[in-house]
C-alpha cells in the first residue's frame, strides 16, 4: 500500500534541510543575475517555473524529476549567460571601474596623442594663429584650470584649431590636457617676472610662467610670426617645424629626473 509519509521529505532531517537552503541560495542568487544584467522575462519566468519543479521534486522525493529539474535550471541560465555576454562584460567593466574610481588609469597612444597635436600646431603656425597648449604632468593644474572652461573634450586637431581661431570665445588663454582629454580651454596663467631678453608676448610669459611652477610642457604659438617654442623648467626653447614633433616628445615623454 502506497504511504505518504515515504514519499515526502523527513523534516526532522537535517541534510534535507540544508539541502534545501543550498537550493534556494542559488535560486536568488540566478533571479538576481537574470533580473539584473539579462533583463529578459521569458528566461526569469522559465527559470522560476523549473525552480518550482525542483522544489516539488524535493519535498515529494520524486528523484528522476529533481535531476531533470536541476539539469533544466543549470541551462537555463548558462544559455541565459551565453546570450547575453556582452551585458556580462560590461557590467563586469562597469563594476570594476567603480570599484577602482578616480584611480583607474586608462591605456591610450601618448605618441598618437602627440601626432594630433602636431598637426594642429603645424596648421596654427602656417597661418599665424596664436596658441597656448600646455601637457599636464604630475603637478596638477587644477587651481588654473578653475580660472578657464572645462571641456573634458577628446584631442583631435580640428577641435584644437578651432578653439584658437581668433574670434571664438575661448581663443584667449591656454588649453590643458590631462592624459588623452583636452581639460580647459580658455586657461590664465600668472606670466613670468624674470626680465627676458628679446621681444616677447603675454602668450609667451604666460608659458614661461607655468613652467616656473610646475612640471608641465607648453607649446605656444606665435600670433605675429607663427614661430613655434616650448616651455619647460621656466625657459622657453624656440623649435623648427620639422623638429617639433620630435622634440615635443622629448619633453612630454620624458621621465622624471632626479636632482643631483
Amino acid at each position: 500500500m502506497f504511504d505518504i509519509n515515504t514519499q515526502i521529505f523527513d523534516y526532522k532531517n537535517v541534510a534535507a534541510w540544508i539541502d534545501l537552503a543550498i537550493t534556494l541560495f542559488i535560486a536568488v542568487l540566478a533571479l538576481v543575475l537574470l533580473l539584473k544584467v539579462l533583463k529578459r522575462k521569458v528566461v526569469v519566468f522559465t527559470l522560476i517555473a523549473s525552480l518550482c519543479l525542483v522544489f516539488v521534486s524535493w519535498f515529494f522525493k520524486l528523484q528522476l524529476l529533481w535531476s531533470v529539474s536541476l539539469v533544466l535550471s543549470a541551462a537555463i541560465i548558462s544559455v541565459g549567460l551565453l546570450i547575453n555576454q556582452a551585458s556580462i562584460r560590461d557590467l563586469t567593466l562597469n563594476s570594476l571601474t567603480t570599484t577602482k574610481g578616480k584611480n583607474v588609469d586608462k591605456i591610450f597612444d601618448r605618441n598618437a596623442l602627440l601626432q594630433k597635436v602636431d598637426i594642429a600646431v603645424q596648421n596654427l603656425s602656417k597661418n599665424k594663429i596664436g596658441a597656448i597648449i600646455t601637457f599636464e604632468k604630475d603637478t596638477k593644474l587644477d587651481d588654473f584650470i578653475k580660472t578657464g572652461t572645462i571641456l573634458n573634450a577628446p584631442v583631435t586637431p580640428e577641435l584644437l584649431m578651432t578653439i584658437f581661431y581668433p574670434g571664438t570665445r575661448l581663443h584667449d588663454g591656454a588649453v590643458v590636457i590631462r592624459r588623452d582629454l583636452i581639460l580647459a580651454a580658455s586657461v590664465y596663467y600668472t606670466p613670468t617676472t624674470k626680465p627676458l631678453t628679446g621681444k616677447y608676448g603675454s602668450r609667451h610669459r604666460a608659458s614661461i610662467g607655468i613652467s616656473e611652477v610646475s612640471d608641465s610642457v607648453t607649446v605656444v604659438v606665435s600670433e605675429e610670426t607663427g614661430r613655434i617654442s616650448i616651455a619647460v623648467g621656466g625657459e622657453l626653447i624656440h623649435v623648427a617645424s620639422d623638429v617639433f614633433l620630435r622634440t615635443l616628445e622629448d619633453y612630454v615623454l620624458a621621465e622624471p629626473t632626479q636632482n643631483a
